[in-house]
């Protein structure tokens, strides 16, 4: 397993872009209530450096490693969401949860159906069902099955990010731990989205919200370097 350290210094410099581009979002901290393209710009930045730290390990690396790819697509479709929401007081948030259920599915391919890992299955559905149980009540028209549905595309997202990680038998890796704690904070970004809209005001949502979000998104795009580890080490050896 690649040690903490190593990570750090091979991945911290292409990650220096995103931190950058994340600072400028909280320090602008632009009223969602006049959407602009340059707020759109502003708040899909991060991600655009995501986008930049899978290149840039490579088009050979993403050429041999599907799942990174894959992870690749979430992200552009992320960014498309992203934009969507922008202007979700104007009609178009159906198309930001679209965008983000398609990430979610390539997200979820990403990490694959192995292990099944039952268990983690049980405690993720139980935590999606309360969910919905919770937001029930306040839905209405289309969103009582739109909901639904986006809620078990993420939790299914979160099932196969946590089933990789097997602390108990000591088959992890660090980029299977990121996996994890990302796809656990996309899940507590996207419950804060909709029990702020649909329930009650939720205290410092968007700063709950927006902090959780990129770096869930940060965490996935690195659990997709184990990829390139495990290439590496062949060629080692």
């Amino acid at each position: 397993m690649v040690s903490p350290v190593t990570v750090v210094k091979s991945e911290g410099p292409k990650l220096v872009p995103f931190f950058k581009a994340t600072c400028v979002y909280f320090v602008l901290w632009l009223p969602t209530s006049s959407p602009s393209w340059f707020s759109a710009l502003i708040k899909c930045l991060p991600i655009f450096c995501l986008w930049v730290f899978l290149l840039a390990h490579g088009f050979s690396f993403l050429g041999a490693s599907s799942n990174a790819r894959k992870i690749l697509a979430g992200l552009i479709f992320s960014a498309l969401g992203d934009a969507f929401l922008i202007w979700q007081e104007q009609g178009y948030f159906v198309h930001g949860l679209l965008m983000f259920a398609i990430t979610h599915i390539l997200y979820s391919a990403a990490f694959g159906m192995k292990p099944i890992n039952v268990s983690a299955g049980l405690v993720i559905t139980a935590v999606s069902s309360l969910s919905y149980m919770l937001l029930y009540p306040y839905l209405s028209g289309p969103f009582t099955y739109l909901v639904a549905v986006y809620i078990a595309l993420i939790g299914f997202m979160g099932w196969r990010a946590v089933a990789g990680l097997q602390l108990a038998n000591d088959l992890w890796t660090w980029t299977k731990l990121c996996a994890c704690l990302g796809a656990v904070l996309f899940m507590v970004s996207d419950l804060t989205i909709a029990v702020n809209k649909f329930c009650f005001p939720v205290p410092h949502s968007r700063a709950i919200i927006m902090a959780t979000y990129y770096a869930a998104q940060m965490l996935i795009s690195l659990s997709a370097v184990e990829c390139q580890d495990a290439v590496m080490a062949r060629k080692r050896s």
